[in-house]
């Protein structure tokens, strides 16, 4: 896949109230047309303005589920983005929720390989909780306390794992 080609000219609303997050994120997605901003409410204002390809999002600061509600409503394919809510509790809540990734901001560098697996997952009609378990997986089981996690919920990760988004 070309990262590159998949997410160039791509509508990208970034919400984090870190600026420094942010800038980090818009440099990382240069190619993509962002709005980035750093509350809940530019980012309703936002999402009540315009047409969006993919939502990054913060969890903590900025209402992050409230607005994962609002994109999901909107059929806008979400990304979840977290520090301090990376718990296999908050994994499974944004699953549930609607958001199609949960990324940690420890590999935030990997962003726009993500919007681009994201993309092209939803493109090709198969589904984002694989591809993102195929990169985190291992992070993932690493800090849960090894891979019984997702056994603990197993029939929910499979039926995630086969889920297409927005189909």
């Amino acid at each position: 896949m070309d990262i590159e080609k998949m997410i160039s000219g791509k509508r990208v609303l970034l919400v984090d109230d870190e600026k420094d997050i942010l800038d980090t994120l818009t440099d990382l997605l240069e190619i993509c047309k962002i709005d980035a901003v750093l509350s809940f409410e530019e980012a309703k204002a936002m999402l009540e303005q315009n047409d969006y390809d993919v939502a990054v999002l913060d969890i903590m600061g900025v209402k992050g589920y409230e607005l994962l509600q609002m994109t999901t409503d909107r059929k806008i394919p979400t990304i979840m983005l977290t520090a301090n809510a990376l718990t296999k509790e908050d994994l499974k809540k944004s699953a549930e929720e609607g958001a199609v990734y949960y990324a940690p901001k420890d590999r935030i560098d990997d962003i726009p390989a993500i919007v681009a697996e994201v993309l092209e997952a939803i493109e090709s009609r198969k589904s984002t909780w694989q591809r993102m378990f195929d990169r985190m997986g291992s992070f993932y089981d690493q800090k849960f306390g090894g891979p019984d996690w997702r056994e603990k919920e197993k029939s929910f990760w499979e039926k995630k794992m086969r889920q297409i988004p927005y189909l």
